[in-house]
């Protein structure tokens, strides 16, 4: 009998089927710049994500999640009659998919919906937690954004169980599509081919494991070796921001929440959200032991609670750490864990279910690296002694794993976020927004510097700006600040020439150095044109101290890479076109935006604006007229869908159509980072 086949496309309905990237493997993969497009956003073109937010009842939402935290369902019953523990792990998870070094996962776009997040092995179950919220999600509607609802509810859960949080601010805004993010290249959940030498982690990655947030609870690869599984978690919470206080503060508050669950063998747990039938409803990790939750729930495979108040913000955690010795032992679904050698201590966490039932605490490797490592136990002793500290520590901590990557303080919403302004949201002083531009514009296109200089410092200074994380960007002139003055693409005399002019007559006209970088691009860029465009620019932007900059923070913005400056450090292995796409990606550009950009900035260069460069560019027909070309520029003539573009472009009645979409393209990079001008 012949395989069933969709009669419109002739694919297999086993959804097996070859595509260009199977015939051609080395096809440069546009895919990312196409990705989160109005086409897959259900919400309408009017859509205002911040003024939805400022409607919202925070409040009432809160009492909300506050009543459900208490009210058991029977299909997923609550562990101790309190769903906190379960919705802080939402909220974590959510948000500590975050990476310093190209500021991708977090929580910032609800993507924990999504595959691969949705199903990573270190999820488990938590589908359970977002289905739970739904009716709260349906009742609230487009006032809130699944995003910023899995982080409220990690939130009010704290409160609920007497922490007293640090903050919370609105402003994720959900997208509506999995996203291109590098995870790693294993094939098999919770493989490791991501280590080389002496334990070296790949980057850009953080988790230790395909399918983890961090580490592996019961130590590198199941070595149950607390003083290695140190080496481990210090690499991956060092990967996303934390330092050695805020990693042991957020374990150790962490753990003093909740159970983890592994009642029986991991054989009874079926596939995962993205592979489960479709009469699961979008439900994964179905379980056939026993009722299949409450008791009999299989997640991680550990089996118990780390105190005897699991739903009470206390010092127990540590307090228990410390206390007693610990021995190996089994869960019942054959993980490695930890109970106090101690026999007196075999009663005294009450079971989460069972009434009348108790059972030893339970500590993982992870945990017990807390303790064995010098620098975490000198740590973890001094969280112990004060206990005051140690909660003020975890409130920040927390508020930072779950705000990291929401960038400047101009995006967060609502009546709850912090009055202090944080190192890690890259501060800047307010500036006058009333300037003259024109008079500015007039000094800067009489100046004896070369116009094409201008146009690379407002590059160098925009285009840091990721999409990812929110990071960088114009705003702050950090361009003159360490580290970014002595970044090599920087530290050039065209640029430091430029910042030298412009700090110099920025009093005269009390406007920002930031302004006038940005200002002084556009002016060039006018000038070359002969005047005969006018590009757009708003003032606002504000000048940052060097003491409002985290220099080791902003070191990983450093562009290793900028196609359309034609620059690659030494030694990246990576084809150069793949670096352009990386970058394009980073900046949230489109294709199209990519072509003008780059041939744009080619042009500038060279004092000049207009199509000529891709005419000549789509002119060439083999390598010895191209030769010279820069590999990046090449991609444009060579990869089908970037010809298709430029020839668009190149043609002779595209003349004024060009340099007009080049400048539209050259503004949205220089107003990335204004979200004081339009929040979302």
């Amino acid at each position: 009998m012949s395989e069933a086949k969709c009669p419109f496309t002739g694919n297999a309905l086993n959804n097996q089927k070859t595509s260009n990237a199977d015939w051609w493997p080395n096809q440069l993969d546009l895919s990312g710049l196409r990705k989160h497009s109005e086409k897959s956003d259900p919400m309408s073109d009017d859509f205002n994500y911040a003024k939805e937010f400022e409607s919202l009842d925070l409040d009432a939402i809160k009492k909300d999640i506050d009543y459900l935290l208490t009210t058991s369902q029977e299909w997923w019953p609550a562990d101790y009659g309190n769903y906190g523990p379960f919705f802080i792990r939402m909220a974590w998870h959510s948000a500590g998919t975050y990476r310093i070094s190209d500021g991708r996962g977090g929580a910032g776009e609800g993507l924990h919906r999504f595959a691969p997040q949705n199903s990573w092995p270190d999820n488990g179950n938590l589908d359970k937690a977002r289905r739970l919220l739904w009716p709260i999600k349906q009742k609230y509607g487009k006032k809130i954004s699944w995003a910023d609802l899995m982080i409220l509810a990690g939130n009010v859960a704290l409160e609920n169980m007497g922490f007293k949080t640090f903050g919370f601010a609105g402003g994720r805004e959900d997208v509506w599509e999995s996203d291109d993010t590098y995870w790693g290249s294993e094939k098999e959940w919770l493989a490791d081919n991501r280590y080389s030498g002496d334990r070296e982690l790949e980057n850009p990655l953080a988790a230790v494991q395909m399918g983890l947030i961090y580490v592996n609870p019961e130590g590198p690869n199941g070595n149950p070796d607390p003083v290695l599984s140190a080496k481990d978690i210090r690499e991956t919470f060092a990967r996303m921001a934390m330092n050695d206080e805020e990693t042991v503060a957020l374990i150790a508050g962490g753990h003093a929440f909740g159970k983890a669950h592994g009642a029986g063998d991991p054989s009874h747990v079926g596939p995962n959200p993205e592979a489960a039938p479709i009469e699961d409803m979008g439900l994964g990790w179905k379980n056939s032991f026993g009722k299949g939750n409450a008791e009999d729930t299989i997640t991680s495979g550990i089996e118990g609670a780390w105190t005897a108040t699991p739903t009470k913000w206390d010092n127990s955690y540590l307090k228990l750490l410390f206390k007693y010795e610990w021995k190996q032992t089994k869960s019942p679904a054959g993980a490695t864990q930890w109970i106090p050698t101690d026999e007196s201590a075999a009663n005294l966490v009450p079971d989460a279910h069972i009434e009348g039932k108790f059972h030893a605490p339970v500590m993982t490797t992870a945990d017990l690296a807390l303790r064995f490592d010098p620098e975490y136990e000198k740590i973890s002793k001094k969280f112990l002694e004060d206990f005051d500290y140690f909660s003020n520590v975890f409130a920040r901590a927390w508020f930072k794993l779950t705000h990291r990557d929401m960038g400047p303080i101009a995006r967060y919403l609502g009546k709850d976020v912090p009055s202090e302004e944080l190192i890690w949201q890259d501060p800047v002083q307010s500036s006058n927004i009333n300037i003259e531009i024109d008079a500015i514009k007039n000094k800067i296109k009489s100046s004896d510097i070369p116009m094409s200089h201008f146009v690379e410092t407002a590059w160098a200074s925009a285009s840091t700006f990721r999409k990812t994380d929110k990071r960088g960007g114009a705003n702050g002139a950090r361009i003159r600040l360490q580290p970014q003055n002595t970044w090599e693409i920087n530290n050039k005399p065209s640029i430091l020439n430029v910042i030298s002019f412009l700090e110099s007559i920025k009093d005269s006209f009390n406007a920002s150095l930031a302004d006038l970088i940005v200002l002084a691009g556009c002016a060039a860029i006018e000038k070359i044109t002969g005047d005969q465009v006018e590009v757009p620019f708003i003032a606002g932007r504000g000048d940052a101290t060097q003491e409002q900059t985290d220099i080791e923070s902003f070191a990983v913005l450093e562009p290793k890479f900028d196609g359309f400056r034609n620059y690659v450090q030494e030694g990246i292995p990576t084809p150069e076109e793949v670096l352009l796409v990386e970058k394009a990606n980073l900046l949230g550009l489109t294709p199209v935006e990519m072509v003008l950009l780059l041939s744009g900035m080619r042009m500038l260069s060279n004092e000049k604006l207009d199509n000529s460069y891709l005419v000549d560019l789509l002119s060439y027909i083999n390598a010895d007229q191209a030769n010279g070309v820069p590999r990046v520029d090449l991609i444009i003539a060579s990869n089908s869908e970037l010809r298709a573009i430029a020839e668009v472009y190149a043609s002779d009645d595209a003349k004024d159509k060009y340099i007009k979409d080049f400048i539209s393209a050259w503004d949205k990079v220089m107003m990335l980072d204004r979200f004081d001008v339009k929040k979302g």
